[in-house]
């Protein structure tokens, strides 16, 4: 039977700025496919359209199921997206380099991108189990430590190392949320350091140490590696303070600016919008994140918060990562912007993260 609370509870200014965001997103698309000569890119922004009415649907229809559902299917969501993370590395489609989507017939999927959420869901189960004051042990974490390993492995090796990274990031900020023991924490931090000479001459594709030496010295190679990052920030320093106008971006118009609708996107918002837009994005970007951590602290209980912080650092080091990139802050790794860089299995994602935060809200009742 419906319960009518879930009306009163639903958190209609999240659902708002989600509707918002994502507005911005295909504004923003549809300007920066639109630009400089004809191409078949130009008609991105009508398939992101499409995308975001099937993330909008799943959305409408995952919030009348309570979340609470996902801590008894957390492993069944998990084994079947390693089965599809699999299930790419011999089927997969290749472009760019990379191995990183499936096709199913008229469609294409990144598995990689929906992990993000089925970890979340299935760290969330175990730490709710295992919350501590004194805060895990080594022992404890262990478990986690191999169900994250497992992804990141498969994902690095299509190579992906962009996504592989955001991946360990959020598991590290949902690990850092519930407590870690203090010399289990220091072990792990001296492990990791003592492991990135390893990373570097083992796992590092040659592209990507270029990009992390390209990140250092953009102009040591200006009409390769470094065109990227140079010409994104010519297009955001040229936007100003109020920008250049709708569909009035020159970077863009004359295709001097690579990636414009997927990694590099908020260089056109930037530059057609300036200071004060750019502030305005990054000011919704952050209040989602704020509204989603408020979401996690009005939780009464323990697997609603931890997944609530999970789904909300997915957002966030999306957000972080691909702005930094994008300003030369950071290397380029090719980490989508949420609601804004084309894609449709980023789309997706995001609006799961969205539609489990408005899940978690809708129902805090149920635990007062």
């Amino acid at each position: 039977m419906f319960d009518r609370r879930l009306i009163q509870y639903f958190n209609w200014g999240f659902a708002g700025l989600v509707l918002l965001l994502s507005g911005l997103g295909v504004l923003t698309l549809y300007s920066a496919v639109s630009g400089g000569d004809p191409s078949p890119e130009q008609v991105l922004y009508v398939k992101q359209m499409i995308w975001f009415g099937i993330g909008y649907s799943i959305l409408l229809v995952t919030i009348l199921i309570d979340y609470r559902r996902l801590e008894g299917g957390a492993y069944f969501i998990y084994i079947g997206c390693i089965l599809l993370l699999i299930a790419v590395l011999f089927v997969g489609r290749q472009a760019g380099g990379s191995q990183r989507w499936l096709s199913l017939g008229f469609i294409s999927i990144q598995p990689s991108e929906l992990i993000k959420v089925a970890i979340v869901i299935l760290l969330a189960r175990c730490y709710s189990s295992t919350l501590s004051t004194e805060g895990l042990n080594f022992y404890q974490l262990l478990k986690p430590m191999i169900l994250v390993a497992v992804p990141f492995f498969l994902i690095l090796i299509q190579p992906d190392l962009g996504t592989a990274m955001v991946m360990m990031l959020i598991a590290a900020s949902m690990t850092l949320f519930v407590k870690v023991e203090k010399k289990t924490l220091l072990t792990i931090v001296l492990t990791g350091v003592m492991s990135v000479p390893l990373a570097w001459f083992t796992l590092l594709k040659s592209y990507q140490k270029r990009r992390v030496l390209t990140f250092l010295d953009p102009e040591r190679d200006p009409l390769g590696a470094g065109y990227h990052i140079i010409q994104s920030k010519i297009a955001i320093g040229s936007g100003m303070i109020s920008g250049k106008g709708l569909f009035l971006g020159t970077q863009n118009t004359l295709s001097f600016l690579p990636e414009q609708h997927t990694d590099f996107i908020f260089a056109v918002w930037a530059e057609e919008w300036g200071f004060i837009g750019s502030f305005f994005m990054v000011f919704l970007f952050m209040l989602l994140i704020i509204w989603g951590l408020n979401i996690a602290y009005a939780c009464k209980e323990p697997f609603g918060t931890i997944l609530a912080v999970g789904v909300t650092a997915i957002i966030f080091w999306q957000v972080i990562i691909n702005i930094s990139m994008v300003m030369g802050l950071m290397p380029v790794v090719g980490v989508p912007l949420p609601f804004v860089s084309y894609g449709g299995s980023s789309v997706i994602t995001i609006m799961i993260c969205a539609s489990i935060l408005l899940n978690i809200s809708m129902r805090r009742f149920a635990a007062e």
